[in-house]
């Protein structure tokens, strides 16, 4: 069958923005008082779990770490961070990956459909699309964020309900990752995976994805 829909991730994948959150993050921390930064190396092992607040909460459960955080604190650091990495987003602070705007217009013209599956937040979403797709509001229809799901990556929950928000079947639907996590996700959901491995991901093994190509300007659609 013909492919209909591209689904695509967020972070890593349309754009390099996980220094942008680890930057918000370090901030958020400082502002509220805590001497805790986190370096690439932490934010690296960090990533292995998804969603803002589980990457507090693990962080929590590190040897030496303190103080403890009761779940309010937790939830306004994160709302603290997303609106720190919201105005820089919106500032000019973040493009898109290599190929991406380029895709995106292709399978447009080709009409394809496109839609988002993502664990970040649905107001990080808004920001980096306002900022990077200014003049294109509803390019992404259904955008799946994490709060819309139960289970985050590398869940299936987020890819199964784009593709029955799309009402295609799963081999016409395309996803678009940069981690083994997304990936893992991508595959429960019965859907097959291009991988474009980002700063963060690049040492992952991205074993059961179609293809894995270092950006999106090595991607031919037509191949599709």
């Amino acid at each position: 069958m013909a492919l209909r829909a591209l689904i695509f991730d967020v972070d890593g994948t349309l754009a390099e923005t996980e220094e942008i959150h680890r930057a918000a993050f370090n901030r958020a921390f400082a502002e509220d008082g805590l001497a805790w930064h986190w370096d690439v190396d932490l934010y690296r092992e960090l990533l292995r779990v998804t969603g803002g607040k589980e990457r507090i909460r693990r962080y929590l459960d590190m040897d030496g770490v303190a103080p403890a955080l009761d779940e309010a604190r937790i939830a306004r650091l994160h709302a603290r961070k997303n609106e720190i990495y919201g105005e820089t987003v919106r500032s000019g602070g973040c493009i898109l990956r290599p190929g991406v705007a380029a895709l995106v217009r292709s399978a447009r013209a080709s009409g394809l459909r496109l839609a988002i599956a993502t664990t970040t937040s649905r107001p990080n979403v808004e920001a980096l699309l306002a900022a990077t797709f200014p003049d294109e509001a509803d390019l992404f229809d259904p955008i799946v964020a994490g709060e819309d799901v139960v289970a985050k990556k590398p869940a299936p929950d987020a890819y199964v309900l784009a593709v029955e928000k799309l009402g295609l079947p799963t081999d016409v639907c395309l996803a678009l990752e940069d981690s083994l996590n997304g990936l893992t996700a991508a595959r429960a959901a019965g859907l097959a995976t291009v991988v474009t491995p980002s700063l963060y991901t690049a040492h992952e093994v991205f074993d059961g994805a179609a293809q894995v190509i270092p950006d999106l300007t090595g991607f031919v659609l037509e191949r599709w």
